[in-house]
């Protein structure tokens, strides 16, 4: 239902927003994300992807498995534990099957469901432990075979075609990017917290 001005009548009431550094996730001096600055190619792919990271860490943090696990834009199925889990097969597509030529059965994808990264997080602490244990571990790959690559021109294979780690690195900070914007509005859903 809606009222006169279009607003719905029938959710919960909504968290207030507060703004100021006081409900920020850390002050400025204790951001652990870089600013920019970095010096050439592989380093500035490398950093931006590094602080989109540290970014969807941050959008998390504090939060018990309920509040993760809430779909809190609806009829998204979208949730924060959710967002993890997606990434971390996001990571294990690009880096590890993509880059490494590794297939694997992809994280959290069960069955028919391409969506059972996000339909099935549950508020269950140890499926956010595992969640966060598996994207660690998928972030961990894809940092050591970065380190590794003689340069950003190596290739792996997406579709039958040749896809060059430099290609892969910027999509990866574009999804995170997508992706950390929709856990602003989770969020922000979730308990006011904003920005960062």
């Amino acid at each position: 239902m809606t009222d006169q001005r279009g607003t719905r009548t029938d959710e919960q009431p909504l968290p207030e927003r507060v703004t100021g550094w006081g409900d920020r996730f850390v002050g400025p001096d204790e951001d652990p994300r870089g600013d920019g600055g970095f010096d050439g190619e592989r380093a500035t792919l490398v950093g931006y992807l590094r602080n989109q990271r540290l970014t969807l860490e941050l959008k998390c943090s504090g939060l018990d498995a309920e509040a993760l696990a809430r779909r809190a834009v609806p009829p998204s199925n979208m949730s924060l534990l959710g967002l993890v889990r997606h990434l971390a097969g996001v990571e294990q597509y690009w880096f590890r099957e993509a880059l490494a030529g590794r297939p694997e059965p992809r994280h959290y994808r069960a069955g028919e469901n391409p969506d059972a990264d996000f339909d099935d997080a549950v508020a269950d602490p140890e499926a956010v432990a595992d969640a966060w244990r598996t994207w660690r571990a998928e972030v961990d790959f894809a940092e050591r075979l970065v380190a590794a690559a003689p340069d950003l021109g190596v290739t792996g294979h997406h579709d039958g075609e040749p896809i060059a780690l430099r290609e892969v690195l910027v999509h990866l900070i574009e999804e995170y990017a997508r992706h950390n914007g929709h856990a602003d509005l989770l969020r922000e859903r979730t308990d006011g917290r904003i920005g960062q």
